[in-house]
């Protein structure tokens, strides 16, 4: 994760990659830019506490049992449940936590369309666990930028231009390719 200040709007900036997320309930923004990946906006609009993951794949097909729900945000479903978790340990209310949702872009080109899993296992994680979604800007060819304001639960999507395809299309089959290899680790307290 990357921190910085916007000089523009001078308001600190956490840039995150895949398999990170961040959550707060200061006035920051986060931002990513995402291709087949899905990022999740979440916030709880009384508090303000609010945080932004982003995902590669959608679940640990080697996970089994009890460490299926565990560890690293490269997958969807650490991903979602890790910042679940955070927010309600800040103080947002399971009950009105309103999620966002961006990315799941067809930007390699192979046969298998990685965005439209990562966006069915979104759609099904946020229906089953009984959350809302308020807004989306989901699938199509293109990659996106994201910038999020977790306080008032503005987001701002750049949709980014095809020489920007390649670029990520390399990043992300890089990251695909190296994320087998690395232990899942870590514990997830469920609600």
């Amino acid at each position: 994760m990357q921190k910085s200040v916007d000089p523009a709007e001078g308001i600190t900036t956490y840039k995150i990659l895949p398999g990170e997320f961040y959550v707060t309930k200061e006035n920051e923004r986060i931002e990513t830019v995402l291709g087949s990946c899905i990022s999740a906006c979440v916030r709880d609009p009384v508090t303000g506490v609010g945080g932004m993951n982003h995902f590669m794949l959608p679940m640990d097909k080697n996970a089994a049992g009890a460490s299926e729900l565990s560890d690293a945000n490269r997958y969807g479903n650490y991903a979602m449940e890790n910042l679940v978790n955070a927010l309600l340990n800040l103080g947002a209310r399971r009950e009105r936590l309103e999620f966002k949702l961006f990315g799941g872009g067809r930007i390699m080109s192979s046969k298998t369309n990685i965005g439209w899993y990562n966006i069915g296992f979104a759609f099904d994680y946020i229906y089953t666990e009984g959350f809302k979604i308020v807004s989306q800007d989901i699938g199509d060819v293109y990659p996106r930028k994201i910038l999020y304001y977790p306080t008032t639960g503005r987001v701002r999507v750049r949709r980014l231009n095809a020489m920007h395809n390649q670029t990520l299309a390399a990043e992300e089959s890089r990251y695909i390719n190296n994320i087998g290899s690395k232990p899942v680790e870590g514990d997830v307290e469920l609600f």
